[in-house]
């Protein structure tokens, strides 16, 4: 079967640009040169495989093995969550609290694959990067991306809200943050670390731990990123009041609250 008709197979059963990426990646090639060689022959069995884990639910990134964040190339693996384009809001946030003075030290609360820090590093390639999860699976995803990427980070096993005894120009976090009864779509509720999505019955367990650490982390003139879901602004704003931060909202490109950038009072 060549490619054309395999795509248009493939399209009955899962969405055609899934059936592309997943082509795209059996062939090692990229979508348009896929697109431009229609008539190339592929393996079916092969295609079928990926195609039917795809149709069972497997996110596309992991059968894949890789997802772009802010123009970077990630491995991600179902270790971690899947970067998704909503968290580079905080990427953006942060290069408007910084201007034209860059952080010289930033670090990455609940690093995952290391996409907050490294995109962090990519804006600012002078910095010296630490990512901090409780997973050394995800923290070994995130040296790998590092090492591969040859950025400045170092990667540690800990809990993130005691693990360190220092301050930080840049904090990023993008903690667990939705309800543990939350009705996700299959794919992530099935697929994606349960450790790094579901935060108690308001979704707010992972801030009370988090809000209250931020403090001694954020060096004079710092700022915290910290990714938030849609509903939740007011009540992180709250948590950061209690803890004598000052809270500034930003909204992603749909729109939504998504970040709070977070500063000492």
């Amino acid at each position: 079967m060549n490619a054309g008709d395999a795509l248009r197979a493939a399209a009955a059963r899962i969405d055609r640009l899934d059936a592309e990426v997943l082509l795209a990646h059996l062939l090692d090639t990229n979508r348009m040169a896929l697109l431009l060689a229609q008539d190339r022959d592929i393996d079916d069995a092969a295609f079928k495989l990926l195609v039917d884990r795809r149709a069972a639910g497997e996110p596309v990134a992991y059968i894949t093995g890789k997802r772009e964040f802010w123009s970077l190339d990630l491995t991600v693996t179902p270790d971690v969550l899947i970067p998704r384009p909503d968290s580079e809001t905080l990427i953006e946030a942060a290069v408007a609290a910084f201007g034209d003075v860059a952080p010289q030290s930033i670090l990455d609360l609940g690093t995952g694959s290391g996409a907050l820090l490294l995109a962090a590093l990519d804006c600012w390639p002078d910095a010296f990067g630490v990512g901090i999860d409780r997973s050394e699976a995800a923290a070994r995803v995130a040296r790998a991306n590092a090492l591969r990427l040859a950025m400045p980070a170092a990667f540690m096993v800990g809990d993130w809200a005691t693990a360190l005894d220092a301050r930080f120009d840049l904090v990023l976090a993008n903690p667990p943050y939705v309800e543990s009864h939350a009705n996700l779509a299959r794919d992530v509720r099935d697929h994606e670390p349960a450790s790094a999505l579901f935060a108690g019955d308001d979704g707010l367990d992972t801030y009370r731990v988090l809000v209250p650490a931020l403090p001694a982390l954020i060096a004079d003139g710092g700022v915290a990123l910290v990714e938030i879901g849609a509903t939740q602004a007011n009540a992180v704003t709250d948590l950061a009041a209690q803890a004598g931060l000052a809270a500034q909202l930003h909204r992603d490109l749909a729109g939504n609250p998504r970040a709070l950038a977070l500063r000492q009072a």
